[in-house]
Protein backbone atom coordinates (compact mmCIF):
# COMPACT_ATOMS: atom_id res chain seq x y z
CA UNK A 1 0.00 0.00 0.00
CA UNK A 2 1.20 3.28 -1.03
CA UNK A 3 1.52 5.06 2.68
CA UNK A 4 1.10 9.14 1.19
CA UNK A 5 -2.36 9.40 1.33
CA UNK A 6 -1.98 13.05 -0.84
CA UNK A 7 0.11 15.64 -1.54
CA UNK A 8 -0.70 19.09 -0.64
CA UNK A 9 1.43 22.25 -1.85
CA UNK A 10 4.45 19.95 -1.70
CA UNK A 11 3.83 18.17 1.71
CA UNK A 12 2.90 14.68 1.76
CA UNK A 13 0.23 13.60 4.05
CA UNK A 14 0.62 10.14 5.01
CA UNK A 15 -2.33 7.44 6.16
CA UNK A 16 -0.19 6.72 9.77
CA UNK A 17 -0.78 10.30 10.75
CA UNK A 18 -4.40 10.43 9.15
CA UNK A 19 -5.54 7.34 10.92
CA UNK A 20 -3.95 8.44 14.52
CA UNK A 21 -5.69 11.62 14.62
CA UNK A 22 -8.72 10.44 13.38
CA UNK A 23 -8.48 7.75 16.13
CA UNK A 24 -7.45 10.91 19.07
CA UNK A 25 -10.64 12.84 18.00
CA UNK A 26 -13.01 9.95 18.00
CA UNK A 27 -11.51 9.14 21.64
CA UNK A 28 -11.92 12.73 22.71
CA UNK A 29 -15.22 12.61 21.34
CA UNK A 30 -16.18 9.18 23.04
CA UNK A 31 -15.10 10.56 26.28
CA UNK A 32 -17.06 13.94 26.19
CA UNK A 33 -20.15 11.62 25.52
CA UNK A 34 -18.97 9.40 28.60
CA UNK A 35 -17.38 11.68 31.04
CA UNK A 36 -20.69 12.82 33.13
CA UNK A 37 -21.25 9.33 34.13
CA UNK A 38 -17.66 9.93 36.47
CA UNK A 39 -18.93 12.97 37.12
CA UNK A 40 -15.98 15.07 35.84
CA UNK A 41 -16.31 18.13 33.86
CA UNK A 42 -15.34 17.64 30.47
CA UNK A 43 -13.76 21.29 30.52
CA UNK A 44 -11.17 20.16 33.08
CA UNK A 45 -10.82 16.64 31.60
CA UNK A 46 -9.90 18.16 28.10
CA UNK A 47 -7.06 19.82 29.68
CA UNK A 48 -6.13 16.55 31.29
CA UNK A 49 -6.55 14.48 27.45
CA UNK A 50 -4.32 17.03 25.84
CA UNK A 51 -1.28 17.49 28.00
CA UNK A 52 -1.95 13.25 28.36
CA UNK A 53 -1.44 12.67 24.03
CA UNK A 54 0.78 15.51 23.63
CA UNK A 55 3.62 14.05 26.32
CA UNK A 56 2.55 10.33 25.06
CA UNK A 57 3.68 11.99 21.33
CA UNK A 58 6.74 13.07 22.76
CA UNK A 59 7.00 9.92 24.89
CA UNK A 60 6.60 7.63 22.48
CA UNK A 61 9.03 9.08 20.08
CA UNK A 62 11.66 8.68 23.08
CA UNK A 63 11.13 5.76 23.88
CA UNK A 64 11.72 4.34 20.07
CA UNK A 65 14.87 6.55 19.95
CA UNK A 66 16.04 5.09 23.09
CA UNK A 67 16.30 1.53 21.97
CA UNK A 68 17.40 2.47 18.06
CA UNK A 69 19.91 5.25 19.45
CA UNK A 70 22.67 4.21 17.66
CA UNK A 71 20.86 4.92 13.97
CA UNK A 72 19.84 8.82 16.19
CA UNK A 73 23.80 9.15 17.46
CA UNK A 74 25.40 10.38 14.63
CA UNK A 75 22.51 13.14 13.55
CA UNK A 76 20.25 13.79 16.34
CA UNK A 77 17.95 16.05 14.70
CA UNK A 78 17.05 12.93 12.76
CA UNK A 79 14.90 12.54 16.45
CA UNK A 80 12.68 15.38 15.61
CA UNK A 81 11.71 14.00 12.00
CA UNK A 82 8.83 12.21 13.13
CA UNK A 83 7.61 12.16 9.77
CA UNK A 84 9.81 8.95 9.07
CA UNK A 85 7.88 6.95 11.23
CA UNK A 86 9.54 5.74 14.95
CA UNK A 87 6.56 5.34 17.80
CA UNK A 88 6.52 3.21 20.44
CA UNK A 89 2.98 2.83 22.18
CA UNK A 90 4.41 1.46 25.61
CA UNK A 91 6.58 5.00 25.34
CA UNK A 92 3.54 6.76 24.88
CA UNK A 93 1.06 5.21 27.67
CA UNK A 94 3.80 5.55 30.23
CA UNK A 95 4.63 9.10 29.38
CA UNK A 96 0.74 9.91 28.92
CA UNK A 97 -0.44 8.33 32.53
CA UNK A 98 2.74 10.44 33.93
CA UNK A 99 1.23 13.84 32.23
CA UNK A 100 -2.26 12.48 33.04
CA UNK A 101 -1.49 12.38 36.73
CA UNK A 102 0.36 15.58 37.18
CA UNK A 103 -2.50 17.35 35.31
CA UNK A 104 -5.45 15.31 37.25
CA UNK A 105 -3.62 16.16 40.60
CA UNK A 106 -3.61 19.89 39.35
CA UNK A 107 -7.55 19.80 38.63
CA UNK A 108 -8.02 17.66 41.44
CA UNK A 109 -9.55 14.92 39.33
CA UNK A 110 -9.62 11.65 40.41
CA UNK A 111 -6.81 9.75 38.84
CA UNK A 112 -8.20 6.42 38.71
CA UNK A 113 -11.40 7.62 37.57
CA UNK A 114 -10.42 9.43 34.78
CA UNK A 115 -8.25 6.27 34.02
CA UNK A 116 -11.44 4.59 33.88
CA UNK A 117 -13.25 7.12 31.83
CA UNK A 118 -10.07 7.13 29.11
CA UNK A 119 -8.78 3.78 28.51
CA UNK A 120 -11.93 2.25 26.56
CA UNK A 121 -11.10 5.30 24.55
CA UNK A 122 -7.62 4.89 24.10
CA UNK A 123 -8.17 1.16 22.91
CA UNK A 124 -10.70 2.49 20.36
CA UNK A 125 -7.86 4.82 19.41
CA UNK A 126 -5.03 2.10 19.20
CA UNK A 127 -7.39 0.04 17.24
CA UNK A 128 -7.75 3.00 14.08
CA UNK A 129 -4.00 3.77 14.37
CA UNK A 130 -2.94 0.28 14.24
CA UNK A 131 -4.10 0.50 10.49
CA UNK A 132 -1.41 3.02 9.90
CA UNK A 133 1.03 0.08 9.81
CA UNK A 134 -0.59 -1.60 7.13
CA UNK A 135 -0.44 1.12 5.20
CA UNK A 136 3.60 1.65 5.85
CA UNK A 137 4.10 -1.51 5.76
CA UNK A 138 5.47 -2.35 9.01
CA UNK A 139 4.68 -4.06 12.85
CA UNK A 140 4.13 -7.20 10.95
CA UNK A 141 4.94 -11.01 11.81
CA UNK A 142 7.26 -13.16 9.67
CA UNK A 143 6.20 -16.22 7.24
CA UNK A 144 2.49 -17.77 7.75
CA UNK A 145 0.09 -20.00 5.17
CA UNK A 146 -2.83 -18.54 6.97
CA UNK A 147 -5.55 -17.57 4.67
CA UNK A 148 -5.14 -13.70 6.28
CA UNK A 149 -1.89 -12.96 5.92
CA UNK A 150 -0.76 -10.25 3.59
CA UNK A 151 2.16 -10.00 1.24
CA UNK A 152 5.40 -8.00 1.96
CA UNK A 153 7.92 -8.14 -0.10
CA UNK A 154 6.52 -11.26 -1.60
CA UNK A 155 6.51 -12.67 1.35
CA UNK A 156 2.95 -13.71 2.84
CA UNK A 157 3.18 -12.79 6.91
CA UNK A 158 1.50 -12.33 9.99
CA UNK A 159 -0.54 -9.02 10.01
CA UNK A 160 0.25 -8.41 13.36
CA UNK A 161 -1.22 -5.33 13.64
CA UNK A 162 -4.48 -6.82 12.58
CA UNK A 163 -4.67 -9.41 15.73
CA UNK A 164 -3.80 -5.86 17.62
CA UNK A 165 -6.41 -3.49 16.11
CA UNK A 166 -8.94 -6.85 16.03
CA UNK A 167 -8.40 -7.14 19.88
CA UNK A 168 -8.34 -3.54 20.66
CA UNK A 169 -11.38 -2.97 19.33
CA UNK A 170 -12.55 -5.63 21.48
CA UNK A 171 -11.43 -3.89 24.40
CA UNK A 172 -13.12 -0.85 23.39
CA UNK A 173 -16.70 -2.48 23.59
CA UNK A 174 -16.08 -4.73 26.64
CA UNK A 175 -14.76 -1.94 28.66
CA UNK A 176 -17.34 -0.02 28.03
CA UNK A 177 -19.91 -2.30 28.93
CA UNK A 178 -18.02 -3.07 31.87
CA UNK A 179 -17.87 0.68 32.84
CA UNK A 180 -21.59 0.59 33.50
CA UNK A 181 -21.17 -2.19 35.47
CA UNK A 182 -17.79 -1.34 37.83
CA UNK A 183 -17.84 -2.51 41.37
CA UNK A 184 -15.24 -0.10 42.30
CA UNK A 185 -12.99 2.99 40.80
CA UNK A 186 -9.74 1.68 39.06
CA UNK A 187 -11.31 -1.75 38.00
CA UNK A 188 -11.35 -0.55 34.40
CA UNK A 189 -7.91 0.75 34.01
CA UNK A 190 -6.54 -2.35 35.70
CA UNK A 191 -8.46 -4.62 33.27
CA UNK A 192 -7.41 -2.29 30.68
CA UNK A 193 -3.58 -2.90 31.74
CA UNK A 194 -4.04 -6.85 32.07
CA UNK A 195 -6.12 -7.83 28.79
CA UNK A 196 -4.02 -5.27 26.40
CA UNK A 197 -0.45 -6.81 28.03
CA UNK A 198 -2.06 -10.49 27.34
CA UNK A 199 -2.51 -9.87 23.52
CA UNK A 200 0.96 -7.76 23.49
CA UNK A 201 2.61 -10.30 24.72
CA UNK A 202 1.53 -13.05 22.15
CA UNK A 203 1.79 -10.70 18.96
CA UNK A 204 5.00 -9.27 19.86
CA UNK A 205 6.16 -13.16 19.48
CA UNK A 206 5.00 -13.41 16.19
CA UNK A 207 6.38 -10.00 14.68
CA UNK A 208 10.11 -9.55 13.16
CA UNK A 209 10.61 -5.44 14.19
CA UNK A 210 10.87 -5.59 17.99
CA UNK A 211 12.80 -3.19 20.21
CA UNK A 212 14.90 -5.44 21.93
CA UNK A 213 16.75 -5.39 25.80
CA UNK A 214 19.23 -7.41 25.24
CA UNK A 215 18.16 -11.19 24.09
CA UNK A 216 14.61 -10.30 25.37
CA UNK A 217 11.79 -7.98 23.45
CA UNK A 218 11.72 -5.36 25.30
CA UNK A 219 7.31 -4.88 24.75
CA UNK A 220 6.93 -8.46 26.35
CA UNK A 221 8.92 -7.38 29.11
CA UNK A 222 6.63 -4.47 30.02
CA UNK A 223 3.71 -6.46 29.11
CA UNK A 224 4.41 -8.93 32.03
CA UNK A 225 5.10 -5.93 34.44
CA UNK A 226 2.25 -3.78 33.33
CA UNK A 227 0.49 -7.20 33.97
CA UNK A 228 1.53 -7.93 37.27
CA UNK A 229 0.92 -4.20 38.52
CA UNK A 230 -2.43 -3.84 37.32
CA UNK A 231 -3.29 -7.91 38.92
CA UNK A 232 -1.73 -6.43 41.83
CA UNK A 233 -3.93 -2.85 41.90
CA UNK A 234 -6.86 -4.82 40.45
CA UNK A 235 -7.01 -7.46 44.12
CA UNK A 236 -6.01 -4.32 46.13
CA UNK A 237 -8.97 -2.06 45.17
CA UNK A 238 -10.75 -4.88 44.90
CA UNK A 239 -10.11 -5.55 48.70
CA UNK A 240 -10.05 -2.03 49.76
CA UNK A 241 -13.50 -1.69 48.30
CA UNK A 242 -14.94 -5.05 50.38
CA UNK A 243 -13.75 -4.19 53.39
CA UNK A 244 -15.36 -0.49 53.52
CA UNK A 245 -18.48 -2.07 52.24
CA UNK A 246 -19.07 -5.14 55.04
CA UNK A 247 -20.81 -3.94 58.29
Amino acid sequence: MNPIAFTIFGLRVRWYGILIACGILLGIFIVSRRAPRHHIPFSDLLDVLLAAILCGIVGARLYYVLFHWPWYAGDPLRILNIREGGLAIHGGLLFGLLAGWLMCRHKRIGFLNALDLTLPAVALAQAIGRWGNFFNGEAHGGPTDLPWGIMVNGVRVHPTFLYESVWCLFLFFLLSWLDRRRKFTGEIACLYGMLYSVERFFVEALRTDSLMIGPFKQAQVISIIIFAVSLAAFLHLQRSKRQHTEP
